[in-house]
C-alpha cells in the first residue's frame, strides 16, 4: 500500500526588538527547549492567521505578520520513540502588540523571554530544533518577502 506522506505545516513569528528576539521555554518530550513562537496551522486558516494565533496563545501578545522570512524543511527524528517527522515552516516577522497580563500562555509554555543573537547562538543546544537560529539568522541578513508571496485560496475558509 503506497502512504503519501504529508509534512506538518507550522508557522513562527521572529519578533525583534531593541536587538533582542522574543523567545518561548517550552516543555518537549526532550525537556525544556527554547523556540521562537510557533505551532501547526489549523484546518480554515491562512499562514498569516495562525502564526497571529501561535503568537498570542504563546506570548499572550498580538502579531500582525508584516513579511516572510523564509520557508524551511526539515526532519526529526525523536529518540525516544523512533518518531520521524518533516515540517514545513512559514517563519514571518512583524509588528509585536501590547501584552495582555490577564491572558494565560499555552500549556507547555514555560515563559517568554528576550535573547541577543549572541545568547541564542551560545544556547543552540537548547533549541526545539536548527530552525529556532536559522530563523533569526535569516531575520538578521535582512530576508524578507512580501505577504503576498504566500496565497491562501478561498476554498480554505470554507466549512468542511
Amino acid at each position: 500500500m503506497n502512504t503519501r506522506w504529508k509534512p506538518s505545516v507550522t508557522v513562527a513569528a521572529i519578533i525583534e526588538r531593541d536587538g533582542r528576539y522574543l523567545l518561548v521555554e517550552e516543555e518537549t518530550p526532550e525537556g525544556l527547549r527554547l523556540n521562537n513562537p510557533a505551532g501547526h496551522l489549523d484546518p480554515g486558516e491562512s499562514p498569516e492567521q495562525g502564526v497571529a494565533r501561535e503568537t498570542l496563545e504563546e506570548t499572550a501578545h498580538a502579531f500582525k505578520p508584516t513579511a516572510l522570512v523564509g520557508i524551511y524543511l526539515s526532519r526529526f527524528q525523536r529518540e525516544s520513540t523512533a518518531e520521524d517527522i518533516t515540517y514545513l515552516r512559514f517563519a514571518f516577522c512583524g509588528e509585536l502588540g501590547a501584552l495582555d497580563p490577564d491572558r494565560r500562555l499555552d500549556t507547555g509554555i514555560v515563559r517568554t523571554l528576550w535573547m541577543t543573537p549572541g545568547e541564542l547562538r551560545a544556547s543552540a543546544d537548547r533549541h526545539r530544533s536548527p530552525l529556532v537560529l536559522h530563523c533569526i539568522e535569516d531575520h538578521l541578513a535582512g530576508r524578507r518577502v512580501p505577504l503576498d508571496a504566500v496565497t491562501t485560496d478561498l476554498s480554505i475558509y470554507r466549512a468542511r
